[in-house]
């Protein structure tokens, strides 16, 4: 297996290798958002050892995609096939050609598969056949399908209620990669960017590996950023509507949700959503609410103590956010709209909220660096519904060993200092927290700034003082 190419990913290589030394027939199903890397995984794993490989044609219809399944399967197999009227001709035809296949493990690598399902298309009910009446019960095959429409993958193959119930053998949602990922991949690329630099570009385009491709070796991070977005004809122009309709059918809607969600750093009720996005609150809300979680556009999460109906939806992507507040916020075209955007009110208040962002991506990290790793714990934000001042907390951590640490999430430049007033809304924050949820576990406050705090009288309310590198670990 070819694994040096390959960041991170260390779950996903294990599985993919497990998957392949397999006796029986494995059915994958690969799915996470545009970018995230899961047609390169599948290829720098097994591209040498692929029996058929295809990959779905974007917008096309369905003599198309049979045509273009067709053309795949005479080049691969060599032979002079007639193109398959439908997908049940198709999957045959491809049946034919792996029976004469002397390879012992045949890997049929269907990428973005979801765009070979075209309305009315039989593709579904053509793939099921193919799977149950004729791979399934062989030993020797390995279906792997990925695509970015994580909600087809998620509708049609995860869900299914049909022909394909509980056929997967095995699902990977590709996320996207942790800051010591980005660490890995910049060290391999020989990027010199300090970690500070790093998470501020994580903080811009999140850990997507092919934004990280487009940077710049010898550009600093301001430099890359107005390079790949704010230039004349910057190398990520187009990626948003791009990223949304690859993703979603018909992406008015989502869009309109994580655009209302930026606006809102702490989140919004459903019903929240649905007033100011003037979206119904019904089975289609739902769906779209389901599947920008799925592709971890959003979060769902209730505030501490507080029952389902209370849930709050976060936006919790990174480039999102970077979107909203700059990008489309660019009316005249300054090329170097980043670069002259550093230490304005707009840039800092973009900062607070994208480094706790950041940080919410990183709770496994957090729990390391406090040593509770291996302590049953659960995750959750709070708001006050009482307080006069409304009081928030930014990551509620409740332990099984009787202590809650609360985390007050704080962006800076350089030690973060707890004045006295400071201190004296921490003490208000904490107390009120106590009072509202009635907790009866110990109460720790854990400051995570970006390069802790200064050691001052006021810096004894926080039990924990963890910085930026913690996330990297």
């Amino acid at each position: 297996m070819k694994q040096n190419e390959i960041i991170g990913r260390e779950e996903e290589k294990a599985m993919l290798n497990n998957v392949f030394s397999s006796k029986q027939s494995e059915f994958v199903a690969i799915y996470g958002r545009r970018r995230i890397g899961k047609t390169y995984l599948v290829r720098e794993l097994f591209s040498d050892k692929f029996s058929f490989e295809i990959s779905g044609l974007a917008n096309a219809n369905t003599k198309e995609q049979l045509l273009n399944f067709s053309l795949t399967l005479k080049k691969t197999a060599n032979e002079n096939l007639k193109t398959p009227k439908n997908w049940l001709e198709a999957f045959s035809q491809l049946s034919d050609y792996l029976e004469k296949s002397e390879q012992k493990r045949k890997i049929l690598f269907f990428d973005e598969m979801p765009w070979l399902d075209t309305p009315r298309s039989g593709f579904l009910t053509a793939l099921e056949h193919f799977w149950n009446g004729w791979a399934s019960a062989r030993k020797d095959i390995v279906l792997i399908v990925c695509g970015s429409a994580t909600s087809w993958i998620i509708n049609n193959l995860i869900n299914n209620h049909g022909g394909l119930h509980n056929r997967l053998t095995h699902t990977i949602n590709l996320k996207p990669f942790t800051l010591s990922e980005c660490e890995q991949y910049c060290k391999w690329r020989k990027l010199d960017f300090s970690r500070y630099q790093i998470a501020q570009i994580y903080m811009a385009m999140g850990g997507i590996p092919f934004y990280l491709s487009k940077i710049e070796r010898g550009l600093s991070v301001a430099q890359n950023i107005d390079r790949l977005f704010f230039a004349e004809n910057p190398k990520l122009k187009n990626e948003f509507r791009n990223l949304y309709a690859a993703l979603f059918r018909n992406s008015g809607d989502y869009v309109k949700i994580v655009e209302t969600l930026s606006k809102k750093g702490k989140g919004l009720t459903r019903e929240e959503i649905s007033k100011q996005t003037k979206i119904s609150n019904g089975g289609g809300l739902t769906k779209v609410l389901q599947d920008l979680e799925y592709c971890d556009f959003i979060r769902k999460y209730h505030s501490f103590g507080k029952k389902t109906r209370n849930t709050l939806y976060q936006l919790t992507d990174s480039y999102t956010l970077f979107y909203f507040k700059f990008i489309q916020k660019n009316e005249h075209n300054n090329t170097h709209f980043w670069s002259n955007s550093i230490d304005t009110p707009l840039h800092n208040t973009w900062a607070g909220l994208a480094f706790e962002m950041l940080v919410l991506q990183h709770t496994p990290e957090i729990k390391n660096a406090l040593g509770i790793s291996g302590i049953q714990s659960s995750v959750s934000a709070w708001r006050s519904e009482a307080s006069e001042k409304a009081a928030q907390i930014d990551l509620v951590i409740n332990r099984k060993d009787g202590i809650i640490n609360v985390l007050e999430i704080k962006y800076c430049k350089e030690k973060f200092t707890i004045t006295k007033d400071y201190e004296e809304n921490l003490r208000n924050k904490v107390a009120a927290f106590k009072a509202e949820t009635h907790a009866r576990n110990a109460v720790h406050l854990v400051m995570l700034t970006t390069f802790g705090i200064n050691k001052n009288k006021y810096a004894e309310i926080a039990q924990k003082d963890l910085e930026l590198n913690c996330l990297f670990q």
